[in-house]
């Protein structure tokens, strides 16, 4: 859940709200979080056969036309299943969801156990309005100038929004960006995967739907050492600089390719929402080569604006930002990918491994640190 507050079982305009996962009745699933970098339309109605959830509804689907995945994306909550999803299908889009709240706990989170209602969030999941059904103005005229007065993504804020994102020029040399593109040629490159909780322990799942990417792990010693020695030196200190954290591990080495053969993209999401991942503080992005198009990586939280660190140029960036690496439409896209941690968040990773599904490998503690054991990091090269 994120940070909310609710008074008296209602949403306080203005704040984050909590966030929840819940099957589709259409299929699939809905996480609230990787909907945000949108305005997010939440749509509480009534029971399936109740005459009023359908007359709302349909009032609430005039405005079907501002429903677009870059703008503004809705999730009606019905309080029961329909014994007949047909007509739902047909009309569910990637902007337009139906979902049933069995339990009640969803309504009961966002006031709406006793009142359906309508709540808009801002891109930052936050609540810009709370429409309930018996609004003296009325409820589905008041939803519809809301949405319909509501700015671009990139407008939303009244100023530019730049995602705090840390772009470091020169961390590798032309030679290891090339040494390393070398490398993945040379090796076995194989489908990279997503983790996922499935009965409460995490998965590596493979939908090329959601990710298409060929990864090649960093196992040689010597060349790890290479790639260390050139993070610890020209990017950790920066790190330390603007971010005020001490990364002293780094988890998964990999020089990773986005091919625009297969359509190469990472959808939205974040990295350390699930048990495998939540001793991740900073993903690492390290541009190899520039002769593609696309591919670029967008925090949609902050707009549409796209980055791209140069050639041997490095991104970081907390790893519970929303983000996604939009498709490469032409050549191919080498980087290499890491994630960033410290001492204390290793005892999560140790303790998380009982979390981890049968075959996930397990972390044995050793072998991720960027500094010597017998040598802390120089926090005073860093000091200002």
């Amino acid at each position: 859940m994120a940070d909310s507050k609710v008074t008296g079982n209602r949403i306080v305009l203005g704040d984050s709200v909590p966030w929840f996962s819940a099957p589709l009745l259409t299929g699939g699933l809905f996480d609230l979080h990787v909907s945000a970098g949108r305005w997010v339309v939440l749509s509480f109605l009534g029971p399936s056969a109740d005459p009023r959830t359908s007359e709302e509804l349909n009032k609430l689907l005039q405005n079907a036309a501002l429903f677009r995945e870059d703008h503004m994306v809705c999730a009606v909550v019905l309080a029961d299943r329909p014994s007949d999803v047909t007509a739902l299908s047909e009309i569910s889009s990637p902007s337009l969801f139906f979902l049933a709240d069995d339990d009640g706990a969803i309504r009961r989170a966002f006031g709406a156990a006793t009142m359906p209602r309508t709540v808009v969030l801002d891109p930052m999941l936050r609540a810009v309005a709370d429409i309930a059904w018996d609004f003296p103005n009325g409820h589905a005229e008041t939803v519809a100038s809301v949405l319909r007065g509501l700015p671009t993504v990139d407008e939303q804020a009244g100023v530019p929004m730049t995602a705090p994102a840390l772009i470091v020029p020169r961390v590798f040399s032309f030679e290891l960006c090339d040494f390393l593109m070398q490398f993945y040629a040379e090796q076995s490159a194989a489908e990279s995967g997503f983790q996922l909780d499935v009965d409460g322990k995490t998965k590596t799942i493979l939908d090329g739907r959601f990710k298409r990417r060929s990864d090649v792990p960093v196992a040689a010693a010597e060349v790890r050492d290479l790639v260390r020695d050139h993070v610890v030196r020209r990017l950790v200190p920066q790190i330390e600089r603007y971010f005020q954290f001490q990364a002293t591990r780094m988890d998964r080495y990999v020089v990773a390719c986005y091919d625009a053969a297969v359509g190469g993209h990472f959808f939205r999401h974040r990295d350390n929402v699930n048990a495998g991942a939540q001793h991740r503080r900073f993903a690492l992005s390290i541009n190899l080569n520039k002769d593609f198009d696309g591919g670029d990586i967008m925090f949609p939280e902050f707009g549409r604006r796209l980055y791209r660190p140069p050639v041997g140029g490095a991104v970081v960036f907390s790893c519970a930002a929303l983000h996604q690496v939009v498709p490469v439409t032409r050549g191919r896209r080498f980087a290499f990918l890491a994630f960033l941690y410290g001492e204390e968040d290793v005892k999560t990773r140790l303790a998380n491994n009982a979390r981890l599904h049968e075959g996930e490998t397990h972390y044995l503690g050793e072998r991720d640190r960027l500094f010597p054991a017998e040598a802390p990091p120089l926090a005073a090269n860093v000091a200002a």
